[in-house]
């Protein structure tokens, strides 16, 4: 875990504002203490959930999307460390490991042109070398016996988070992803748009399922690629659960969740799925917070829900009064996550 940068005391106590009568999670979370063997530390905490950020934007950008969700992370810690530690959610159930290094990576992107060829060349081997460090790391946390929940950064992330636990599993796992976008584009280089092609290609995911597809912005050719391997990949659409009402919500959770709930799977989210929240790939419609929370505390209550990722969120594109309403909406995610994991072992 070269490449983190541990979350320490000092980052909690200037994020929580702390409050006469109140408890926050700030006060109750946990970080790795100074000198520690990080791994043998994870092992030995009760606490169940690690918190990872990941703020970087360089696949969105290979991506040709608009740069932004490096500052999800930032944005995140700030309004979960001020949630209210109580009985229906407890800060010590997390462990806030921190942050990957990308501070270099984010310095090579910022000179580079999509549009140039080797320069897009440039910015897929950034991103491929991001993937190793997400994969060792979700990886080591995984093996340690805890729940990741990831925040931050492009979609891109997906390919790490899925090596890393199939790795730590021993064999490839599932998931579940609730977006507008199928990003299981061609093998044209890594970028946001090929995260789970990618993972699917190399052996690491088994099973996939789209949830929510936006039938205006997927192309014939995914819809084609899909088409030839329904038995490992579906999805359902958008507009056929929200506008025609030829599907039921709950019903379709239901349906994708007998599809993969054989194997561990991984819950991604998309925060672009969601109407008018900042993101490289902003929509005006689609699922509403509601109901994007109620997925997330379905599949999470399931026993074989592997981990939680968070991504495409960007504060830094929205006008300055909402900025702090992407990490409000992420801090939501995380508990509603937490609460529903904790049940499982009451439900399965």
């Amino acid at each position: 875990m070269e490449k983190l940068i541990p979350f320490t005391v000092n980052d909690l106590a200037k994020v929580t504002n702390h409050r006469s009568g109140e408890i926050k999670f700030g006060e109750k979370m946990i970080v790795l203490p100074k000198g520690v063997d990080k791994i043998k530390f994870l092992q030995e905490s009760e606490a169940k959930y690690v918190l990872l950020g990941i703020p970087e934007d360089i696949g969105v950008r290979a991506n040709y999307g608009r740069p932004g969700a490096a500052s999800a992370w930032e944005n995140a810690i700030k309004s979960i460390a001020n949630i209210q530690h109580n009985r229906f959610s407890k800060g010590s159930q997390i462990i806030v490991l921190g942050q990957l290094d990308v501070a270099q990576e984010m310095r090579d992107v910022e000179n580079l042109d999509f549009n140039d060829i080797d320069d897009r060349s440039k910015l897929s081997q950034l991103v491929e070398k991001i993937d190793k460090e997400v994969s060792h790391i979700i990886f080591k946390i995984i093996k340690a016996g805890k729940t990741p929940i990831i925040i931050g950064g492009g979609h891109n992330n997906a390919y790490g988070n899925i090596k890393g636990s199939a790795l730590a599993k021993g064999k490839p796992i599932n998931a579940i992803n609730f977006d507008a976008h199928s990003d299981f584009r061609i093998l044209e280089g890594r970028h946001s748009g090929n995260g789970f092609s990618y993972a699917y290609e190399e052996g690491f995911l088994k099973k996939y399922f789209i949830f929510g597809l936006h039938e205006n912005y997927t192309s014939k050719s995914v819809l084609d690629i899909i088409k030839k391997l329904e038995d490992r990949v579906r999805y359902n659409t958008y507009d056929s659960v929200n506008i025609r009402k030829e599907k039921d919500f709950s019903r379709e959770m239901a349906l994708a969740l007998e599809f993969i709930k054989t194997d561990s799977f991984g819950i991604e989210i998309d925060l672009d799925a969601i109407p008018n929240i900042a993101s490289s790939a902003m929509t005006i419609s689609g699922f509403s917070v509601e109901e994007l929370r109620q997925f997330i505390s379905f599949f999470g209550q399931h026993k074989n829900a592997a981990y939680l990722h968070i991504c495409e969120g960007a504060p830094d594109l929205a006008d300055s009064p909402n900025n702090n309403l992407i990490g409000k909406l992420i801090g939501y995610l995380v508990t509603d996550f937490i609460k529903a994991n904790n049940e499982k072992e009451k439900l399965h």
